[in-house]
């Protein structure tokens, strides 16, 4: 028996080791210098060398978040599909093509046009300034269009809490003002929140909602974030903009190490990351183009408008589609409105929840609303299963059928739910839960580190050829130079649509002639379902009628079939 406590104590003691040696950001918001795979939005870290220890923040509030979960598989984790633009948004944003100067030059302050956030121009930023407006010249484009929604709300709330108005460009540094980003660090929104600083800077999240994703309370948490790094730092903005990359523990050592508070000399050295040394040039660059943006050749910028909308205090739990009805707007419409909503409808548990309106609609919505029995605002409620559950038992708990439970969530068999999935209960019989099912995930834009461990016999070519790359992007990626040499239990970054594994319903091999045929969608069908009757795939199906991943089916809707004659 003492032995046996003696092994458990040893374990103990590995795992504890395990964690403190561990990398972990503190804030995430650009890629990491060694780590910068594509596609990812991804997080600095603000480690020091091996043979130097970091002092740890004197001042809670702004203390380093070391153990923020961030999980890796040991091989390859997969790495969610993205669209062109998202993936766009994140080959700007990790700089992996990036290769500014290491030594800013002479730095020259600058008057015009006037910026209430001090300006200065030397080598790295005439760097970024080229790069935004050369090699990623589109993407920066589509970022100054997006800037038109959401700038003047930013510049608002700034103005309110005293900071410089032009620091809200800082959000296009940090996710390119796309709202869904979502980095392999678990970092989300237009500021790129961890979930550990967000709460501390009142962002809730949980299944239902993230206020992460909220631009505007997003906005004013990142406001308070940044006046407390620029009190911590005495009111110079050139250490507390870093420090919001790296974390404010990082800056001090680099203050204390260098033995100065010039951001310039201190980036000189090795100390900080690439991504910190280039977080403040990149700044200052998109301000320069952002607010002269003619003078750099971007003419005629569509941007979007403002954000605008009205609120109404919901006293109950609303389905999405309905505030859509009610307020003669649709179910789009209304998620956009309202992007910290993860699912189908506001939180069951949250009373008073404010939801926003298209403007205009809040004073007859708010009328229809009354008249609406509460049975009939929401259609749909989530169960998780749990030990003990029946289809039977749980068709009694919420008064519906048993057949409308399994035709909802596709069940065949009612003895193989299991503990822990969650179901789609219709409260309405005639709902057809399209949209529920649909966010039974959450619609993050995710992007994931994906890492490789190199065997014996490896080489960056076969590596390269395994997960459809090039030995350029490996190299760029894991700083290996022009050099071919790797050596076995040596981490890779890698990137590859092959680290995506795309689940497809299983169906019945079948031969014979293939008749084409026209079907229907009824109430209640999904695209696995037909798939199942019909014995072909949903790719397939999606394929033939030219589908989108995100298509909903609709009840009437007519899809074209090739069936085989003898699918049994």
């Amino acid at each position: 028996m003492r032995f046996f406590k003696v092994i458990v104590y040893l374990l103990a003691g590995l795992a504890l080791a395990g964690c403190f040696s561990t990398n972990i950001p503190f804030f995430s918001s650009g890629s990491p210098e060694e780590v910068s795979p594509q596609p990812m939005l991804g997080a600095a870290e603000s480690v020091a060398p091996a043979d130097e220890a970091v002092v740890p923040s004197d001042n809670e509030l702004l203390a380093d978040s070391l153990f923020e979960e961030v999980v890796e598989e040991a091989l390859v984790e997969q790495v969610e599909p993205l669209d062109a633009e998202t993936l766009a948004d994140n080959q700007l944003l990790q700089g992996v093509d990036q290769n500014p100067p290491e030594d800013p030059g002479k730095t020259l302050a600058l008057q015009e046009p006037v910026y209430d956030f001090p300006i200065v121009e030397n080598e790295k930023v005439r760097y970024f300034v080229d790069y935004f407006t050369g090699r990623a010249r589109k993407t920066f484009r589509i970022w100054l269009e997006r800037s038109g929604r959401y700038l003047p709300m930013m510049r608002e709330i700034f103005a309110e809490a005293g900071l410089p108005q032009d620091l809200a460009y800082l959000a296009m540094v940090e996710s390119g003002f796309n709202d869904k980003a979502y980095s392999w660090a678990h970092a989300v929104g237009p500021w790129q929140f961890i979930e550990s600083t967000g709460r501390r800077y009142g962002l809730k999240n949980d299944w239902w909602y993230d206020e992460r994703r909220d631009p505007e309370k997003a906005t004013r948490a990142a406001a308070h974030f940044l006046g407390d790094l620029y009190k911590s730092f005495d009111g110079d903005w050139y250490l507390a903009v870093p420090s919001y990359n790296a974390g404010p523990g990082k800056l001090r050592q680099a203050v204390k190490r260098y033995k100065t508070r010039d951001f310039w000399e201190i980036s000189r050295g090795k100390y900080l990351k690439a991504e910190t040394k280039n977080y403040l040039p990149k700044l200052l660059a998109v301000i320069l183009i952002a607010k002269q943006p003619e003078k750099y050749g971007f003419t005629d910028i569509e941007y979007q408008e403002p954000i605008a909308y009205e609120t109404m205090a919901l006293p109950s739990s609303t389905d999405l589609e309905v505030l859509a009805r009610l307020s003669g707007s649709d179910y789009a419409a209304i998620k956009k409105l309202n992007p910290e909503l993860k699912r189908w409808c506001t939180p069951p548990a949250a009373k008073g929840f404010e939801v926003r309106l298209p403007v205009g609609s809040q004073p007859l919505f708010a009328e229809k609303y009354a008249q609406l029995p509460k049975r009939e605002r929401a259609n749909y409620v989530r169960h998780k299963v749990k030990s003990g559950d029946t289809l039977l038992a749980l068709s009694h708990r919420y008064g519906v059928r048993v057949t409308d439970i399994k035709r909802l969530n596709s069940i065949k068999n009612s003895r193989t739910i299991q503990i822990g999935a969650n179901l789609i209960v219709p409260l309405n019989p005639d709902s057809n839960g399209s949209k529920p099912l649909a966010e039974l995930k959450d619609d993050y834009k995710r992007s994931r580190l994906s890492r490789y461990t190199v065997r014996s016999g490896d080489s960056l070519w076969k590596i390269s050829r395994k997960f459809n790359v090039t030995e350029k992007q490996l190299r760029v990626w894991n700083k290996l130079g022009w050099s071919n040499t790797i050596r076995p239990g040596q981490r890779l970054i890698v990137s590859s649509k092959k680290t995506s594994k795309k689940r497809t319903a299983k169906v019945k091999k079948t031969s014979g002639p293939v008749t084409k045929m026209v079907y229907t969608v009824r109430s209640g069908d999904t695209l696995w379902a037909i798939g199942r009757e019909f014995a072909v795939g949903t790719g397939q199906i999606r394929s033939w009628n030219n589908l989108a991943e995100n298509h909903v089916l609709q009840p009437g809707e007519s899809l074209t079939l090739h069936v085989s004659s003898n699918r049994g």
